[in-house]
């Protein structure tokens, strides 16, 4: 078996130890103190620096020291606790540090606070939180630890629910199996075939979901049915086999109605009177064509030869006006080029006067003495040459530019002159065309007058005043007729109206038809869901059956495996079924209800004796309110009692007492006191 023992227990900043160390030694000890002198937060700190939880499994609690108004009464401090275990005669050391994370951003003057940060050691090795948490885990799982160190933990509610008791419970003691249950019953032998499919408790909860899901159904049937009757029309006074004669009765007049009316919209003497309104029609179009059609013809012919006319006076128009654009803009183009020829003349003759003037220097660059007669003579000659060479070239290109300027002024008067011809050519061209453009205007404007119009006619006349007759004729007819057509149609309505009053009522007795046959069905769904309610209810008591035969097997199997732990793992209902739990009992007293501190310290003591002899391991226990129990039972575990005091015998934080524990902090007579008491 791993036995872990707790030899020492050192807090640094928490929960408001400032400074204290728990000399266990790996043996039992007793600790007294007062109400909050901090009994409980030994097992706290225990809990937190293995797991980050509190001994009630909180990871939200306060670790830092708080005055009377709630808040921190200092800050930057790091809040520790570390424990030296003995794990199998090693000494293993486990250390988590809680501190506050404070940071100076760059140009700020202070620092802030940033949060929290958690430190790890292992063996006082700095180590990461998975690499912590792993080699806590190595040491005990956190689940089995707390049922190994807190004996109230199997029992608590809130932390270990009846089903992960029993589920524990079943794993220690060993389950039995589904067919040594049926082998044991033979009524149970109908589960044999559902539990190889699904357990038993999934079982039980099919079946009550689908007999509740059954009652429902049954429960709404009949307001269904109700409906369904409700829903049925009366038909007391009604015979469907007479409807249907007065049904066909009435058809068969309309359809003789129907006869009648197509006889007076097909009307003989009106088609007649139709037909002699369309060949009127007719004759007429032929007059208006006859009359009109060839002048007609030589209105658009003459209409062609004046749009020509005119496009070819529009064309003639546009070279003219062309022709006078380009002249205005040689015009402009000359004046420019012979104010250039001016300007050209006065830089030519200011340029045609500038003298050559000596100005070199007629001393050696050299020695800087006067040069020869000679030599002075030839630079003078050279300069000259060269400023007459430069003066011969610029007046030519002057020139040059002026004769350039005035060969485009020339050439564009040239030009101009030719326009004008072409302008004047194309007037004695214009003229005739206008004058032939009137004319075949004046011509068009004749014809248009000369259009007869068919009115004056005598012909045209007299088959217009007849066609307006036999109009007036036809109307009358229609007239006569329509009034006819209305009264059968009316008469038609009212037959149809009669059908559709006798149609609904026939359509009662089909409604009634379906309704009676939903009923049936109703009726027979309700019997049908009956039967197999019972089906179920049956099922349903063997599982319970089932359950209960497994329970007794597994009673003696538990109860050999506890001195003091019974358990009891379902209830038995007023109606004979069973509700599933697992409460622990003790002389019959369940755990939770009336069971005193020392019964139920006892009950958590053997509970973790027998889990710590299956899982083969143990660890310290720690017992809360410890001054409750006179007599403790036995353990091969460590154990660690927090005892309240007694207030007559001083005020004092709290002492501790056991094998190799300290308590030098208290003066003699405090410490010898409570010694005697204990």
């Amino acid at each position: 078996m791993k036995k872990i023992l707790l030899d020492r227990l050192t807090f640094r900043n928490f929960k408001g130890f400032r400074q204290f160390v728990l000399e266990a030694n790996g043996g039992n000890l007793d600790v007294y103190g007062d109400n909050a002198t901090g009994k409980t937060t030994l097992f706290d700190g225990f809990t937190w620096h293995l797991f980050g939880k509190d001994s009630t499994n909180s990871t939200t609690f306060e670790i830092k020291e708080l005055d009377p108004a709630g808040k921190v009464r200092q800050h930057r401090l790091e809040h520790e606790v570390e424990s030296v275990l003995m794990v199998e005669g090693r000494r293993r050391t486990f250390r988590r540090v809680f501190s506050e994370k404070w940071t100076k951003k760059r140009g700020a003057l202070r620092e802030t606070f940033e949060g929290h940060e958690t430190a790890y050691y292992v063996d006082d090795v700095p180590v990461g939180k998975r690499e912590y948490d792993a080699e806590v885990a190595a040491l005990i799982p956190e689940d089995l630890f707390k049922l190994l160190t807190n004996p109230s933990y199997f029992n608590d509610e809130k932390h270990f629910d009846w089903r992960a008791r029993r589920k524990l419970l079943l794993e220690v003691c060993g389950d039995v199996t589904d067919a040594e249950v049926i082998h044991s019953k033979p009524d149970l032998a109908p589960l044999e075939a559902v539990l190889r499919e699904r357990d038993v408790e999934k079982h039980k909860e099919h079946l009550k979901n689908r007999m509740s899901r059954i009652k429902q159904e049954n429960k709404d049937i009949p307001i269904r049915i109700s409906e369904a009757q409700r829903g049925m029309p009366d038909v007391s006074e009604l015979s469907e086999e007479l409807l249907r004669e007065d049904i066909e009765s009435l058809r068969k007049r309309i359809a003789e109605k129907n006869t009648e009316l197509a006889r007076i919209k097909d009307g003989g003497e009106i088609a007649t009177k139709e037909l002699r309104l369309r060949e009127i029609e007719a004759e007429v179009l032929a007059i208006k064509n006859r009359l009109q059609t060839a002048v007609l013809d030589a209105v658009a012919r003459q209409r062609d030869v004046v749009s020509q006319l005119h496009q070819d006076i529009d064309r003639l128009r546009r070279v003219i006006d062309d022709g006078e654009h380009r002249i205005r803009q040689n015009d402009r183009s000359i004046e420019d080029l012979n104010q250039k020829r001016g300007q050209l003349r006065s830089e030519f003759a200011a340029a045609k006067a500038i003298e050559h003037i000596h100005d070199a220097d007629d001393n050696c660059p050299a020695c800087g003495q006067l040069l020869p007669e000679d030599k002075r003579q030839e630079a003078h000659d050279k300069a000259l040459a060269a400023f007459n060479r430069a003066k011969a070239e610029q007046l030519e290109v002057i020139q040059r530019r002026g004769r350039s300027a005035k060969e485009e002024a020339e050439r564009l008067g040239i030009e101009n002159d030719r326009y004008r011809r072409d302008i004047e050519k194309t007037k004695n061209d214009l003229l005739p065309l206008e004058t032939q453009a009137s004319e075949a205007g004046a011509e068009l404007e004749r014809l248009r007058v000369g259009i007869q119009d068919p009115a004056t006619d005598p012909e045209f006349v007299q088959l217009q005043q007849e066609a307006e007759r036999v109009r007036v004729e036809i109307a009358d007819l229609r007239s006569s007729g329509r009034q006819a057509a209305e009264t059968v149609e009316r008469a038609i309505a009212d037959l149809q109206r009669e059908i559709g009053g006798l149609e609904a009522d026939k359509a009662k007795f089909e409604q009634v038809r379906k309704q009676q046959a939903r009923i049936a069905e109703l009726e027979q769904q309700e019997s049908k869901l009956a039967a197999e309610y019972e089906q179920l209810q049956h099922e349903l008591f063997l599982t319970e059956e089932f359950v209960r035969t497994k329970v007794n097997l597994l009673q003696n199997r538990i109860d050999s495996k506890f001195r003091f732990a019974r358990f009891r793992l379902f209830r038995e209902q007023i109606n004979g079924g069973l509700d599933e739990c697992c409460d622990t009992l003790y002389n019959g007293v369940p755990y939770d209800k009336g069971l005193n501190n020392a019964a139920q310290y006892l009950v958590g003591i053997d509970i973790i004796n027998t889990l710590s002899q299956h899982y083969r391991v143990s660890a310290p226990i720690w017992h809360d309110n410890a001054e409750a129990v006179t007599v403790r039972p036995e353990t091969d575990a460590e154990g660690i009692n927090a005892i309240r005091t007694i207030h007559e015998y001083g005020s004092f934080q709290f002492f501790i007492r056991g094998r190799g524990s300290g308590a030098d902090q208290f003066p003699e007579e405090t410490r010898t006191k409570l010694l005697h008491l204990a």
